[in-house]
């Protein structure tokens, strides 16, 4: 179990082509075996595919270590032309040891953006980097191809910027710590796992890709790249810093498979991102309503509890775009099942059509097992017709594969069954049958989790074990500075007018070969590999599957368990898809892997009522724009334990400036329904109008990221990508390019530091006052943050298509009349763009692009499309001008407008433009 010997591969039969070259990889030396049996016959394929992106794909030439199928991720079909010769990126090479480097043509004399090479690796060995994990030494950097172990380590600038390789919250922040600037490193492990937010440990996604981002001192230049290594494998993924090392190092170390690695040169984060999306897949169609407030909570013991809190958020006027469920709607915990008595289907149709006479939606829960019958009288359709159908995991001996989840002993669905996509799309339309005419799905426990180890109910009495009771659960506790003991268990922030914050200062808490058939093969431990990675239960089949569950084609659960989600996600958006034809299906999900972002969105999982969770779920919606899944947040308020009245105040308005936004919590908590606290509906009535008036930016943003693969959510420097006091900010974040936003994040704060991107060569406008903000240069500056304010802030050079009157419901907005908010930049510049369709078509329909350009005194609005838009722009507001002596629409002066010269605010109200066609409007 060390690596120091092992000799390498020496580089053979090369044949150069105009897409790249392929050559054959020889062990260089006797076989050292470390943590399996050395494959002696390597093949690599490089292939320039674009002139962004190189795809470098090392594999055994017997081609039996397991590799992603087509079928599950389909890869961009090979070049039709050659971009060899003018690639920004260049496969360099040494043939003994075989070693390889990736450069960019356009920086010929920079560092590699990824080098194998151990001269530029630090010398070996070098004792425990991390010095608690003695796995951390490094005992040399060789190229390992074994059929248990893979391993390739390169070198990175010191220092450099690392963010992605997920999914994990990170005590570092958004930025990873690679051991420099007074970190430690990161083993980082791709095992996903049922687990209550943790921190610094594996948890529900594996997402193999980086984005690197280098700044140059010397020119005060900076570029960012990314590196994905498409595998499914176990494995951990490193990221140190040797002591007195002048080299950072990432180095991977995994179970099986294949080093399938794709380059993306860049050179600006959000190019990079929309490169990985050019290989994975772009995000799912998402339709309006999903922009929406989604409301749900573990513990609605019946329908007219359900009934209640909506009619509940319609007396306090916050707006409810969609109701959900979670699994008390089922009967003892079944899917595809409501319970006769407190969710009866009957009854339940009739509130779900209510919900939709009112433009309102709703979405119940699917868990990923399937219960298993008792006895011979117990009837439970999905589970008879799936062991007709054949569509259950087995174990090696081909029996039922069987474990143990909410229902009692439940069997998994095998995505790789050929009939499990005839099964899945029945029993959904069974379900809506019986009343559960759901709008969208909620996929749950899909690691996939599992509450004991292996086949436990193999040979099991199964009538044995009921399902399990949580009728008498209590959830104790409260977040920072609130204590029940002293003001009780309400969660307020006054009791009888006496503060409940208990803190003493305002500052939040710290915070063997084995290819198909391998589970019936000899000599390969697939339970226990060789070499452990860092999983958070240990034991790689605690808590989920056992490695050695069988699928069909014979695959093992070892080599597929990290995609286990991701097939369920495309089976069941396929499903959708079938049942509500021509409209987009709209899920989330737990678990997740490259290229999920296809078929589903994503929320944060199980987390914490408390305030370091409120902030910790920035880096979370952060990460997954790098994973093309932007439909992502946490559950507002926070899940676990119980939330109190200012930290849901603040976290209702943070919320509101991500992508996916609902309230959860769990069962036996207090209710954390936005309208039981006055301070906290009158923050979500707030945060809830801007976000629907910014909706044709938001669904801009989305269409452009199903396009293009364009992030919908920025980290800061994506924007300015050359002002490093920006690299570690995950405290902010930009909606696309133009909206800035600044949560308060400590208990007891009236104000919130935050930094201004652009060192003063951008003017900030503050949303609601539109007054331009007297921002420090280059570092934070303090801003006024009372109870049910957040900080937005709007870029200059910016023009917004918005929604003059958010209303209760995104269909009733969407009704409603456009405004549009130009921020002219000091030259008296603006640009912007909107993307408008009728928000529900799948695959998307007709469809209008408006352009919005501001320059010397006009601004010009152009339209191109099929789509035909109804509703006109009634209110246009200039921000940056002179007061002007005319204005002028289409040629003809207008009177109507007003000017405010504190702001120097222009604000045409009352007009009516077509959007279908083009307008000028000019001011002197």
């Amino acid at each position: 179990m060390n690596v120091a010997e092992c000799p390498g591969y020496a580089l053979e039969s090369l044949v150069e082509s105009d897409t790249g070259l392929t050559a054959l990889l020889e062990l260089a030396g006797p076989a050292c075996n470390a943590f399996g049996e050395d494959i002696k016959s390597l093949a690599i394929e490089v292939t320039y595919e674009s002139r962004a992106r190189v795809h470098v794909k090392i594999f055994d030439t017997a081609n039996k270590q397991f590799t992603i199928p087509e079928s599950v991720i389909a890869r961009p079909p090979a070049p039709a032309v050659s971009y060899k010769s003018d690639s920004d990126l260049v496969f360099n090479y040494n043939p003994l040891p075989f070693a390889f480097w990736i450069t960019r043509r356009s920086e010929p004399d920079a560092a590699p953006l990824f080098d194998t090479r151990a001269s530029s690796l630090p010398p070996t060995p070098i004792a425990p980097v991390i010095t608690t994990d003695d796995s951390t030494a490094l005992d040399g950097f060789p190229l390992v191809f074994e059929d248990q172990y893979l391993q390739v380590t390169s070198a990175l600038p010191h220092g450099t910027n690392i963010y992605g390789l997920g999914e994990i919250i990170a005590s570092s922040g958004f930025r990873r710590d690679i051991g420099t600037d007074g970190g430690v490193g990161t083993v980082q492990t791709m095992w996903s796992r049922d687990i209550e937010d943790p921190i610094d440990q594996n948890m529900y996604g594996a997402h193999p890709m980086y984005l690197e981002h280098r700044f140059n001192s010397t020119t005060n230049k900076s570029s960012s790249h990314g590196v994905l290594l498409l595998s499914s494998s176990g494995a951990d993924i490193l990221l140190l810093t040797p002591p007195n090392s002048d080299v950072s190092l990432v180095e991977y170390r995994m179970l099986g498979g294949i080093l399938d690695f794709y380059f993306f040169s860049g050179p600006t984060s959000k190019e990079v991102i929309e490169q990985y999306g050019t290989v994975i897949g772009y995000p799912m169609w998402q339709p309006a309503w999903g922009f929406g407030f989604h409301l749900c909570r573990w513990g609605f013991h019946n329908i007219s509890e359900v009934r209640d809190n909506i009619d509940q958020m319609r007396a306090a006027n916050i707006p409810l775009e969609v109701q959900w469920n979670d699994i008390d709607l089922y009967q003892t915990y079944r899917d595809f099942t409501s319970d006769p008595i407190s969710y009866p289907g009957d009854e339940m149709r009739a509130l779900i059509q209510e919900l939709a006479e009112n433009h309102q939606h709703y979405i119940p829960i699917v868990d990923a097992a399937v219960a298993v019958t008792v006895n011979s009288t117990d009837v439970y359709d999905p589970y008879t017709k799936g062991v007709e159908e054949d569509v259950w995991i087995k174990n090696p001996d081909g029996s039922l594969y069987i474990g143990s989840v909410w229902p009692g002993y439940t069997v998994f669905p095998d995505w790789f069954s050929e009939n499990v996509q005839r099964f899945w799309t029945e029993a959904l339309r069974n379900w809506t049958e019986k009343g559960i005419e759901f709008s969208g799905i909620w996929l749950d426990m899909n690691e996939a989790s599992s509450f004991c180890s292996y086949s436990c109910g193999t040979g099991a009495n199964i009538s044995a074990l009921a399902p399990l009771d949580n009728s008498g659960t209590v959830i104790t506790g409260y977040p920072e500075c609130y204590n029940d003991t002293i003001s009780g268990p309400s969660g307020n922030m006054t009791v009888n007018g006496k503060s409940t914050n208990s803190c003493a200062t305002n500052t939040s808490s710290t915070t063997s070969k084995r290819g198909v058939g391998a589970g019936g093969e000899t000599g390969v431990n697939l339970n226990a590999p060789p070499y452990t990675i860092h999983n958070g239960f240990t034991g790689l089949a605690n808590h989920t599957l056992a490695t050695n569950a069988t699928h069909a084609g014979g695959y093992v659960e070892l080599d597929v368990h990290n995609m286990w989600g991701l097939m369920e996600e495309k089976t069941t958006h396929l499903a959708v898809q079938d049942i509500y034809p021509g409209k987009r299906p709209f899920l989330i999900s737990r678990s997740t892997f490259p290229s999920s972002g296809r078929w589903t969105g994503h929320w944060l999982g199980d987390n914490y009522s408390k305030w370091q969770y409120m902030y910790l779920s920035i880096q979370g919606v952060l990460q997954f724009q790098i994973y093309q899944i932007p439909m992502v947040g946490s559950d507002t308020c926070g899940f676990l334990g119980n939330s109190d009245e200012e930290l849901c105040n603040r976290w209702m308005q943070l919320s509101a400036f991500v992508p996916f936004y609902r309230n959860h919590n769990t069962y036996g908590a207090i209710p954390q329904e936005p309208y039981r606290w006055p301070s906290v509906a009158n923050a979500s009535r707030i945060a809830i109008a801007v976000r629907y008036s910014l909706l044709p930016y938001w669904y801009t943003l989305f269409a452009n990221a199903s396009m293009a693969g364009s992030p919908p959510v920025r980290a800061l420097f994506y924007e300015f990508p050359n002002e490093p006091e920006l690299f570690t900010v995950d405290r902010q974040w930009l909606v696309g390019s133009d909206i800035l936003v600044t949560p308060v994040l400590t208990p007891g704060a009236t104000t919130v530091d935050g930094i201004f991107p652009g060192r003063g060569s951008v003017i900030w406008r503050d949303w609601y006052t539109h007054s331009v903000v007297n921002a420090t240069i280059g570092a934070n500056t303090t801003l006024d943050a009372p109870l049910s304010h957040i900080n937005v802030h709007i870029r200059d050079s910016s023009a917004l298509l918005l929604h003059q009157e958010p209303a209760y419901t995104i269909y009733e907005t969407r009704q409603g009349p456009y405004s549009l908010l130009v921020s002219l930049s000091a030259s008296g510049d603006a640009f912007g763009t909107a993307y408008v369709d009728d928000g529900i078509s799948y695959p998307p329909g007709p469809s209008r692009s408006l352009t919005f350009q501001a320059g010397r005194g006009t601004l010009k609005i152009q339209s191109e499309g099929a789509y035909q838009i109804e509703q006109k722009l009634e209110t246009v507001t200039v921000l940056g001008i002179q007061k002007p002596t005319q204005v002028t629409l289409g040629g003809q002066v207008i009177s109507g407008w007003s000017y405010r010269g504190a702001q120097e605010e222009l604000i045409l109200s009352n007009v009516t433009i077509d959007l279908n066609g083009c307008s000028t409007l000019e001011w002197r």
